[in-house]
């Protein structure tokens, strides 16, 4: 393994066409990484074959981008199609040859690891076994023609509960297609948001498995499977989606004008009991219910003196955003003691943790653009600033654990041109403490992609010799749809993996949309769940 070698990459793009901006992000991001080499862009000129779709299906999909999709231009830093085009050529410098025409040879002249296409379309069958690595794909990638494209449809006129992507390989002679990773994306209610939105965060998936690649060179993609062929919808489908999208946008109208009206807010409520994280049963939960001035979400549980103590998020109907407040339980009753943080940007999720002597708190302050971690001064309510980090970066529902003799920070971030996300990538760093002082992030940010499983949901509890994360079930288009509890099998600064043991859904209890967020205590938990959609 040549760990300074970077991994030689070709680009298949459309002849004649601007590049979309999940194009140019691609590009950008392989010339900004040192372990990864943009050594060919190729055009293809029938980048879509046969690939025929209805004017009706083209009309209103450049209707709908416009209007529900619309987005600024990305800005590349590091490609420049002046310096960076060219198609294939002969090692005599003949460009007579096109990528559709392309032979085993004239690739092996290129010394090419792989191609990534970004068209129904990319190099001859034939000339794939010039490729150690193959020809990389998404499905995305497929379903669309020279007007326009079709991925999302499916998924609306369907109502699934997420919008799946696979990042596949077509490898060696017989050009089997194999799965090199996927992930599955809440979903929306246009398929033209859900086409701009999955290809921004495909960027982020195709990256790192490029650069987990170049790192590793072991490539061992699994057969193909679940993933059905998807062809353009008929002018029946798009007169049904017509109809689907029609309520969605006057549904989402009518809640615009309520938030507007600061009569919209989401409500949410608790429910507590007696177990631990790997046995409790929501069903048997007692409510704490919420009023117009006092909403509570993203609880933590805190022993002191004693007294169990409530952390949570805070706000009433008609605020623009929330505070910390604390309470203390009296049995199953909670008692308001005040407010604990309260700063001019919203405030949620305030994990509270304990290091010797010491008491913190790190709040999800993504509005403020870093990382801030508080130090109680005196408990409970006077607390100091003690640190911050990501300076001028979207951190989200951030956790700080000790394990194996070193402090890992667990944070959703948002990395984004145009849609700002926290439910969709979790990243881990290596930290010296509270301090934040040395921050080293993970070989393999973000560790977790994908709504259904990344987005933290409470604190991390070492239980019987195990690490249990509680993640974000995000689905059927609800932020908080679900539960999971994930059990991390392996976390060190190269590798990351976990698994999901339990996922918990709003059916445990009648009238609910979510539930999103769990803690635990000395024999007590709490659960918060949705109450409005």
């Amino acid at each position: 393994m040549n760990e300074t070698k970077p991994l030689r990459i070709g680009i298949v793009v459309a002849r004649e066409r601007s590049l979309e901006n999940w194009e140019l992000m691609v590009l950008d991001r392989i010339l900004a990484n040192p372990r990864l080499e943009l050594a060919a862009v190729f055009t293809h000129p029938q980048a879509f074959g046969d690939n025929q779709t209805p004017k009706l299906l083209s009309w209103a999909g450049h209707l709908e981008a416009r209007a529900l999709a619309a987005q600024p231009t990305y800005k590349p830093k590091h490609f420049s199609s002046r310096r960076q085009f060219f198609d294939c050529f002969d090692a005599d410098g003949d460009k007579s040859r096109s990528v559709d025409k392309m032979t085993e040879a004239s690739l092996r002249r290129l010394k090419l690891d792989l191609v990534i296409r970004t068209t129904p379309k990319g190099i001859p069958a034939e000339a794939v076994p010039a490729l150690p690595f193959g020809e990389w794909a998404f499905n995305f990638s497929d379903q669309r023609s020279a007007e326009t494209d079709w991925f999302g449809y499916a998924e609306v006129l369907a109502k699934a509960p997420t919008a799946d992507v696979t990042l596949y390989a077509r490898c060696g002679r017989a050009v089997d297609k194999l799965e090199i990773a996927r992930a599955a994306f809440n979903i929306k209610p246009s398929a033209a948001r859900i086409r701009a939105f999955v290809r921004e965060r495909s960027v982020t998936l195709l990256i790192r498995e490029l650069t987990r690649l170049a790192d590793t060179r072991q490539f061992s993609p699994q057969p193909l499977a679940n993933i059905a062929e998807k062809p353009a919808p008929s002018v029946g489908e798009l007169l049904r989606y017509g109809s689907i999208l029609a309520g969605s946008v006057s549904g989402k109208a009518l809640k615009a004008v309520k938030t507007k009206l600061h009569a919209d807010a989401a409500i949410w409520t608790l429910y507590t009991g007696r177990g631990h994280i790997a046995d409790f049963d929501p069903t048997k939960a007692v409510e704490i219910p919420p009023s117009d001035d006092s909403i509570k979400a993203d609880p933590f549980l805190f022993q002191h003196d004693g007294q169990c103590y409530l952390f949570y998020e805070a706000y009433s109907r008609a605020d623009h955003k929330a505070h910390i407040a604390v309470g203390r339980f009296d049995g199953d009753a909670l008692t308001h003691v005040g407010i604990a943080l309260e700063r001019p940007y919203h405030l949620s999720y305030p994990f509270i943790f304990r290091d010797g002597d010491e008491i913190y708190m790190i709040p999800e302050t993504h509005q403020a653009r870093r990382l801030e971690i508080w130090r109680c001064r005196e408990f409970p309510l006077k607390w100091d600033l003690h640190a911050t980090a990501f300076e001028g970066q979207s951190p989200a529902d951030s956790i700080l654990i000790r394990h194996a003799d070193a402090w890992w920070l667990f944070t959703n971030l948002s990395d984004f041109h145009a849609y700002e996300d926290h439910c969709s990538e979790l990243y881990v760093f290596q930290v010296d403490g509270p301090a934040l002082t040395g921050i080293r992030p993970h070989k393999r940010n973000p560790v977790v992609i994908g709504s259904t499983e990344a987005r933290g949901a409470g604190r991390i509890f070492t239980h019987e010799g195990r690490l249990l994360r509680p993640s974000q079930h995000n689905s059927h288009g609800i932020y908080g749809y679900g539960l999971n509890i994930m059990v991390i099998d392996r976390l060190t600064l190269d590798d990351y993996s976990e698994r999901c043991i339990r996922t918990i859904t709003p059916g445990f209890k009648t009238g609910l949309h979510g539930c999103h967020h769990f803690d635990a205590a000395d024999g007590r938990y709490i659960l918060d769940a949705r109450l409005t959609i």
